[in-house]
């Protein structure tokens, strides 16, 4: 990618850009649908916007994919008891979603699944369905969960459902 593009599109965005496609509604609608699958399994799913990075981070050539391990780490998604919980990472000025996932989960689905539903989400923003693209790949993430580690019986909520706007 041509590095002054991607400091261009970061330089122009905006929280209000990022407002008028991730507005209250829409961020409701994601922490419903972490909460609801959450529902059907043990694991914890952790949804984060990020409207651009800092001049330093793009200096640095920070990718969407280190960003996101940065905030898994920041927000101790790993820190689950049976360590499955799943960081979705959308970094917006690069129009990139990454999911990060815990050693609990990811050993039993593998980067190519992850990457699938990255594509799907990715699909649906395209098309500026923001609410249909986060839903579905919160419902794709949450059946993995549900396959590996079902719910059983109470479980505590470790992580917030809310998704976060950095």
């Amino acid at each position: 990618m041509n590095w002054l593009k991607r400091f261009l599109r970061h330089v122009w965005m905006s929280p209000i850009i990022l407002k008028r496609q991730f507005p209250a509604a829409t961020l409701e609608a994601i922490g419903r649908a972490v909460a609801e699958g959450e529902k059907s399994h043990r694991g914890q799913v952790r949804f984060v916007i990020e409207a651009e990075l800092t001049a330093s981070q793009l200096w640095a050539g920070i990718t969407a994919r280190q960003r996101a391990i940065d905030v898994f780490s920041m927000l101790r998604v790993w820190d689950t008891e049976e360590n499955n919980g799943v960081l979705v990472y959308l970094l917006l000025a690069d129009r990139k979603v990454e999911i990060v996932a815990d050693r609990g989960i990811h050993r039993h689905t593998g980067d190519e699944r992850w990457r699938a539903i990255c594509r799907e989400i990715e699909h649906h923003y395209r098309k500026r369905d923001f609410v249909g693209g986060s839903t579905a790949g919160i419902t794709k993430i949450s059946a993995e969960l549900s396959f590996y580690f079902p719910a059983t019986g109470e479980h505590a909520n470790e992580q917030l459902d809310a998704p976060v706007v950095l």
